[in-house]
């Protein structure tokens, strides 16, 4: 049910059930056209701005949850290259970011497991036909498309979007926990500093990928509304440790942050984010002046 419902959420299949196997297929063919037409393609038809960029691929896919095994067959890799590198080339205003890799997983997980049973430690992507790894990439594709264009200034130049998150983030925590808010301008640490990775990769290297398609449920049913929910749901998270960080110095600060103690979550402990998050939007979201600097 989950991959319907995420293609549907995101508005890549219709609405209309008649309409939606048409649109798929025709959505499929494009993808391919696109890889066929940017990607399989020697190096001499590319400028050097492109193979630095496929280069650049080239090198992150292989460090894409390397805590995963899944994501370390070269095939997967390959799936991910081509989706990164035909997405890229569609979207020049930003091109290839760092971070954009991360996004593409949640898609990958989920659009596989129309295709593969149990546990993902046990998945094999040898197993499918080459029709069928197109039709993942080509649903991965244009997810990830569709969720970044309500997010395109996250990765243009000098990444504005997330500049802004950033700052609204820091209001928010000033709002909601003072002392830490205090504690850590006392201690001189920027909230670009940890912050900006989460609103990057979207808290995907936050926490145990287990969790990444549960988290990744609320923020596509968000819709053109997540880039502001991320906010509320970032807070919440910081502030999971609110009594820790008090008592942490700067050096502290930033190792505690850059390796939150999270690879025992379970769902409990995602679920009790995601709710103070919706809590604290029903209470700050419909009143900015509580918000102004």
């Amino acid at each position: 049910m989950r991959p319907d419902v995420w293609r549907l959420l995101l508005g890549y299949a219709p609405p209309n059930s008649d309409r939606r196997e048409g649109v798929l297929r025709r959505k499929r063919l494009e993808y391919l056209d696109c890889v066929a037409q940017f990607y399989d393609i020697p190096d001499t038809e590319r400028s050097d701005d492109e193979i630095n960029m496929l280069r650049q691929i080239a090198v992150d896919c292989p460090r894409t949850v390397p805590d995963v095994a899944f994501f370390q067959q070269a095939q997967v890799q390959k799936s991910l290259e081509r989706i990164l590198y035909t997405w890229a080339i569609r979207h020049p205003a930003s091109g290839y970011v760092q971070g954009i890799n991360d996004l593409v997983t949640p898609f990958l997980v989920v659009f596989l497991s129309e295709y593969l049973d149990g546990s993902i430690d046990s998945w094999s992507i040898s197993e499918l036909s080459s029709a069928n790894i197109s039709n993942i990439e080509a649903d991965c594709y244009w997810c990830l498309s569709q969720l970044l264009d309500g997010m395109q200034d996250h990765y243009t130049f000098a990444q504005p979007g997330i500049q802004r998150l950033v700052f609204k983030l820091k209001e928010l925590v000033r709002r909601i926990d003072e002392s830490v808010s205090r504690h850590v301008e006392d201690q001189g640490l920027e909230f670009l500093q940890f912050a900006f990775r989460w609103f990057n990769c979207l808290l995907i290297r936050e926490i145990p990928f287990h969790l990444v398609t549960r988290l990744w449920d609320t923020y596509l049913a968000e819709g053109d509304a997540l880039p502001d929910f991320l906010v509320y749901i970032f807070a919440s998270f910081l502030l999971t440790w609110s009594e820790t960080l008090q008592k942490l110095d700067f050096q502290e600060l930033v190792m505690f942050l850059q390796h939150l103690p999270t690879h025992n979550w379970s769902y409990q402990e995602l679920e009790m984010v995601l709710s103070r998050a919706y809590m604290w939007h029903s209470m700050f979201n419909n009143s900015p002046s509580h918000l102004a600097s």
